[in-house]
């Protein structure tokens, strides 16, 4: 056993993690970055699945990473580069008509169901993108914290509430009224008030449900749609793109960007505990024992994952504990990465083309969504699910042999507990839906990587398979994040900060909580 010092150790080598290590070191800190996994990057990795076929193992599009961090980080330097989709959406609908979105696409498609909504299109965007901006603007800013203490104490939080507020106040009263319905309304309620066609309130509706455990109809996912609006690519709103060589590229410039910096990366080193002295985290002890001593102690970890095996209870607040506990996590998610021998061929658009580069959604209307959570709810997947289809590889031909392809399927809903015996199951259910899409699909299978929520539990540590590190609901959003009083990423253990999707804004390949986190630290040490 050894004992090493250093100026703040970073438990977890995921994404957020790499973020928050490169700005401390940037700012002249030594720090040491701890990751159980024998490669860095969480769940934002390339991995491969079958033999000769590559592809990003969990997250699997673009689009949220911020552009300030990609900017500072100087990302496309240390080798990143993303392309986008040639389509955005591509829907096969049961009909046998097809919907197809994307810039210059949408509202000429969607007039093909609806005239009406085809005019409606521009002002929902419009509406949608005033709200978005007010919210965007914070995604780098720990939002206002509660906290206790004196005026003094108290001053800052009320500064940042009262600039929010005025950002607030600055909408008409249209805006204000949608802010408050974005917040609080389901997704489906506020696309009904919108549209009259299944396919355009599919196409937004699916956003609602990704990575939540809910139907478009639960009230609050119509946040979870707005949190997909906040990203872009190549400085263009809105859209989604690839990152050549898997989401990996991602996290391996990062990696080297924080190499360029000095930063210290341990693979293979999991956390075994905090170290706490004197009710204050003073360092971490990992599994083979060897103590790393650190002024500060920064998680990537999910909020429950550090508090329920990490943190001495003894040091932990009753009352955080106890909310720790009932912390809501468990997004419903499968995840399946497929080795293919050829394209599929779309009944409702045959034929190779634009629309394969697309995310191709196969679920054509809110009320399917809608079954597919209550059918989860009551017997532990959906016999009719949720998917989403991406085949990185018309975009990218690194990822599989020549003339060959691979699929990322992103599936919902299954049951967060479901059980490992029933994954090859649900994993032949998810391949004959698309199946029924695309006739030839499931014999173009060569090979396949099924992860159900427990996998995606013990691979990547996300709590229920919950990609976001937690549930995106009010109660756990924004000031409360993961808990009221502690948005500042500062936990109540002294010397112990979150950084990871747990924290403010949430979830998603962003970058944005490491980025807030290391301010807190930077301030904390005096830097």
């Amino acid at each position: 056993m050894t004992t090493t010092t250093t100026d703040v150790v970073i438990l977890g080598g995921g994404h957020n993690g790499l973020v928050c290590a490169f700005y401390l070191a940037r700012a002249g800190l030594k720090v040491t970055v701890l990751e159980r996994r024998h490669v860095v990057g969480g769940a934002a990795v390339t991995e491969e699945f079958h033999p000769g076929f590559r592809n990003s193992t969990a997250s699997y599009t673009v689009s949220l990473l911020n552009p300030k961090v990609i900017a500072d980080m100087d990302l496309a330097r240390h080798g990143l580069t993303v392309v986008e989709r040639k389509v955005s959406n591509f829907l096969p609908l049961d009909d046998g008509r097809h919907f197809l979105a994307g810039e210059g696409r949408t509202q000429g498609q969607l007039a093909k169901f609806s005239t009406r909504d085809a005019e409606r299109l521009p002002e929902y965007e419009r509406r949608l993108e005033v709200v978005a901006a007010v919210l965007r603007d914070w995604i780098l800013r720990a939002p206002p914290n509660m906290v206790e203490g004196g005026w003094m104490a108290m001053l800052p939080e009320l500064l940042k509430g009262a600039s929010l507020g005025r950002q607030a106040a600055g909408l008409d009263t249209q805006g204000r009224r949608d802010l408050l319905d974005l917040f609080a309304k389901s997704a489906g309620d506020w696309l009904d008030g919108w549209f009259e066609s299944d396919p355009i309130k599919a196409l937004f509706g699916f956003d609602s449900v990704v990575g939540n455990y809910a139907s478009p109809y639960t009230p609050g996912s119509a946040y979870v749609l707005l949190h997909h609006v906040f990203g872009e690519v190549n400085g263009r709103k809105g859209v989604w793109g690839h990152a050549l060589g898997g989401m990996g590229a991602i996290t391996r410039a990062m990696a080297a960007a924080c190499a360029e910096q000095g930063v210290e990366v341990r693979l293979e080193t999991p956390v075994a505990e905090v170290l706490t002295e004197k009710g204050r985290a003073v360092g971490a002890v990992t599994g083979a024992g060897d103590v790393v001593r650190a002024r500060a102690v920064v998680s990537n970890l999910h909020p429950r994952l550090l508090f329920e095996q990490l943190v001495d209870d003894a040091v932990v607040p009753a009352d955080f504990r106890e909310r720790i506990g009932n912390y809501q996590s468990g997004s419903g998610t499968f995840r399946m990465n497929v080795a293919l021998s050829e394209l599929p061929d779309f009944t409702s658009l045959p034929g190779t083309g634009d629309h394969l580069t697309a995310g191709i959604i196969m679920a054509p209307s809110l009320a399917y969504m809608d079954r597919a959570h209550a059918e989860a709810r009551l017997n532990g997947w959906s016999s009719k699910p949720i998917v989403e289809m991406l085949i990185p590889s018309t975009l990218d031909d690194s990822l599989a042999p020549a003339g060959q392809h691979v699929a990322s399927l992103f599936c919902q809903h299954v049951d967060p507990a479901l059980g490992d015996e029933h994954r090859d199951t649900v994993a032949d259910l998810m391949i004959e839906t698309v199946d029924r899409y695309a006739p030839g699909f499931k014999a173009a299978v060569v090979g396949r990587l099924a992860l159900g929520p427990r996998d995606l539990e013990r691979r990547f540590g996300l709590m229920g398979g919950d990609i976001f590190h937690g549930r995106l609901s009010l109660d756990q959003l924004f000031s409360a994040r993961p808990v009221l009083g502690h948005a500042d990423h500062r936990m109540p253990v002294p010397g112990l900060y979150l950084c990871g999707s747990g924290a403010h804004p949430g979830g998603g390949v962003t970058g944005a909580p490491g980025h807030n986190a290391a301010r807190a630290v930077l301030k904390d040490l005096g830097r």
